[in-house]
């Protein structure tokens, strides 16, 4: 039996930052994973996906703006270089992880684990089994794809996101059930490609989390990216077809039946709390997650969980900001963390990036605010980025703040990053009014959104 400092279970975005970040600060610790460092997102999530988006949107918008100042010959996709080179980027990053992990002291295992107590295990690896044990512990298992009751779920060539990235032929048609993030992403991807896309979405509205107005700005690129959405469509069965598969759907109380090559479901993670023994822990959970004090710790002393399995919000920086703060609570510096000064990026074309409640969520919850929406031509930057059609919104307080903002357009994710500096920081306007943003930039448009508030803006009307 081994004794550690600080026992992980989970290598993804929390549990190797855990490790790292502990080892740092002088503990011995065990990083436990049963399939490979660096977790779903490293490895079948978020750098693969956006590995295969940016090659997609490079495709497409070489040929859709070839006709205006770049003339080529007929343009080509080769989906199976693409994933080839998705492969050898997650190679290079989980290579990298490894190799701070050894750097740093930690002993990294590839293995099962099965809690024997709340902070013992057994783990099951090629060489037998072994156990550890630890003055402390982080849960960090992550979640894993959700499935519907649905009758032909299971059948081939109805894929999850992991099956769905080791795809190398285009199909001819695409079916997406669930019109959440994982689904956009995939559908615009593929539609960009050049594959026919349907989507089919129970609830009234895609992307729930955003507001209507934000919506609708991707009405017109699912279109040109051949994207056909279908709202309040519920998949009632799958079945084989003579031409692949038959997806049977009730839509406004009437049967429908599409077809397609394809079908990824997308409707949802669902934290992994299962198949490792936590019923042996003490610590308490449900299918929704494990609870947590704002310190990521259960119910349980000394034992944490974080990222995915909390379900506290399910973003890879999310499970790495947690992972500081439950370390940082182990060494007694108590600290936590506002979920609503996290930023998301959704990797659609164009993207949208947000920060803070919507204004959907102001509403119902009778929030005082004030909308400013300032157009990216704006920013000249945006003309020379053939992308004058995004924008931002900010919604600002009483206290003469932004609380909350999205930008939807070209470099979103890069946005997004300054006004949540602004939000988390509670930056006053006038601050940002005051402040120098470089020339020609898509920055810019930032700062003539700051303008806005006040009815100062330049170069849009406000």
């Amino acid at each position: 039996m081994s004794h550690f400092d600080l026992m992980i279970l989970g290598a993804g975005p929390g549990g190797y930052v855990a490790a790292i970040d502990a080892a740092k600060k002088g503990l011995r610790v065990v990083l436990i994973e049963k399939e490979a460092v660096g977790g779903t997102c490293l490895n079948v999530g978020c750098i693969p996906t956006k590995a295969l988006i940016h090659d997609a949107m490079q495709y497409f918008s070489l040929v859709k703006h070839q006709n205006d100042v770049i003339t080529t010959g007929e343009v080509h996709f080769d989906l199976e270089k693409a994933v080839n080179h998705k492969n050898h980027i997650t190679q290079q990053l989980v290579q990298g992880i490894r190799f701070l992990l050894d750097k740093h002291g930690v002993t990294t295992v590839i293995g099962h684990a099965m809690f024997t107590s709340a902070k013992s295990v057994e783990v099951s690896t090629e060489l037998g089994v072994s156990q550890y044990t630890a003055e402390s512990v982080i849960i960090a298992t992550g979640a894993q794809t959700r499935y519907l009751p649905i009758p032909g779920i299971n059948l081939p060539g109805v894929v999850d996101s992991r099956g769905l990235l080791q795809n190398q032929n285009l199909p001819k048609k695409l079916v997406v059930i669930g019109g959440g993030i994982i689904g956009m992403e995939f559908a615009f991807m593929y539609g960009q490609l050049g594959v026919e896309v349907e989507v089919l979405e129970f609830l009234p509205q895609i992307l729930p989390m955003l507001d209507k107005d934000i919506v609708n700005r991707l009405v017109r690129p699912a279109k040109e990216a051949s994207v056909s959405i279908k709202t309040g469509a519920e998949v009632k069965e799958l079945s084989r077809s003579e031409h692949g598969l038959s997806i049977h759907y009730l839509q406004k109380n009437e049967m429908m039946t599409t077809e397609a090559d394809l079908v990824l479901v997308a409707v949802g993670r669902s934290p992994l709390v299962q198949g490792f023994g936590l019923e042996n822990t003490g610590v308490l959970y449900s299918p929704k997650g494990i609870p947590v004090s704002k310190f990521m710790e259960t119910n349980v002393p000394g034992v944490y969980a974080i990222g995915d399995v909390n379900n506290q919000m399910q973003l890879a920086h999310v499970a790495s900001h947690q992972a500081f703060i439950a370390v940082n609570h182990i060494f007694g510096n108590a600290t936590g963390m506002d979920l609503h000064q996290v930023p998301s990026v959704l990797f659609t074309s164009p993207q949208i990036a947000w920060v803070g409640p919507s204004e959907t969520q102001c509403k119902e919850g009778n929030l005082n605010y004030r909308v400013v929406k300032t157009p990216f031509s704006a920013a000249g930057r945006s003309l020379i980025e053939n992308a004058s059609t995004g924008w931002v919104k900010l919604l600002i307080n009483d206290a003469d703040e932004v609380f909350a903002a999205t930008v939807i357009g070209e470099q979103a994710e890069h946005l997004i990053a300054t006004l949540t500096v602004a939000i988390t920081n509670r930056v006053k306007v006038h601050e940002i009014q005051e402040t120098i943003f470089a020339h020609p930039t898509m920055s810019e448009v930032l700062h003539e959104a700051y303008l806005g508030i006040t009815h100062e803006a330049i170069h849009y009307l406000d």
